[in-house]
């Protein structure tokens, strides 16, 4: 396993709760649209076995022609050892990444793609959104839906609907509001669901899908494959 130490070269705040670290590049570092990443502090691997309460899973919320590794992430008061680390961190100190990998790419396959989402889920779908606006092909439309009870919505200038592109977003603030039009997008019985958010939320979404008839191989969730079988055990004990 190679583990890339990096910088960080910029912090944006993009709520009050919200932050994007933006990395420098290593060489031979690699990566595509919808790809994760393990984001690990210093001291991570100083012992016999990795200290895993400096570790965590974080998709990269930048495409690689941006020329930095995005990392967004939710910052509460009342946080986690390893977010009050990240939070005192500043320009110029060192982070590593390892083990990367897309479970969500873009599937280009002339269909509708419904992006579903909660909260910080949205950075998930940034790169996606980016690359479907700079290359259509094989994408019949997009269409954005975030949930986020704070109202304080993520990346609102590349979430803003483009008619033209057939690209739309929505933004709600209540599951409420979300769950209704969760049940109004899958009408489309042949269009590809993409889901991030707490096992929870994905758990919700999914039974809610399958209600309408929405089949688990239109379902795209951002876990191994090893994983998804707990997601859908349903449909495998039918």
């Amino acid at each position: 396993m190679q583990i890339y130490w990096t910088k960080i070269n910029k912090i944006i705040e993009e709520t009050p709760e919200v932050r994007t670290y933006l990395l420098d590049c290593p060489d031979g570092f690699v990566w595509e649209e919808g790809s994760h990443t393990h984001f690990a502090l210093e001291g991570f691997n100083a012992g016999e076995k990795p200290n895993r309460s400096l570790i965590r899973h974080m998709s990269i919320s930048t495409l690689p022609h941006e020329g930095a590794i995005g990392i967004t992430t939710r910052i509460r008061e009342q946080c986690s050892e390893f977010k009050a680390i990240l939070r005192g961190m500043v320009v110029g100190e060192e982070v590593a990444i390892f083990k990367t990998h897309s479970n969500v790419p873009l599937k280009r396959e002339g269909k509708n793609v419904y992006l579903l989402s909660s909260g910080v889920g949205l950075a998930t779908f940034r790169p996606l959104v980016l690359d479907y606006l700079e290359q259509a092909d094989g994408v019949n439309h997009i269409h954005s839906l975030n949930v986020d009870s704070s109202k304080e919505f993520l990346f609102p200038t590349v979430f803003e609907s483009v008619p033209k592109k057939k690209f739309t977003a929505r933004f709600v603030d209540n599951r409420s509001d979300y769950y209704g039009e969760v049940e109004d997008l899958a009408a489309d019985k042949d269009g590809l669901f993409y889901v991030v958010g707490s096992d929870e939320f994905l758990t919700q979404n999914i039974e809610l899908l399958r209600e309408q008839g929405i089949g688990p191989e239109q379902i795209m969730l951002d876990k191994r494959e090893q994983q998804l079988a707990e997601f859908f055990q349903a449909d495998l004990t039918v």
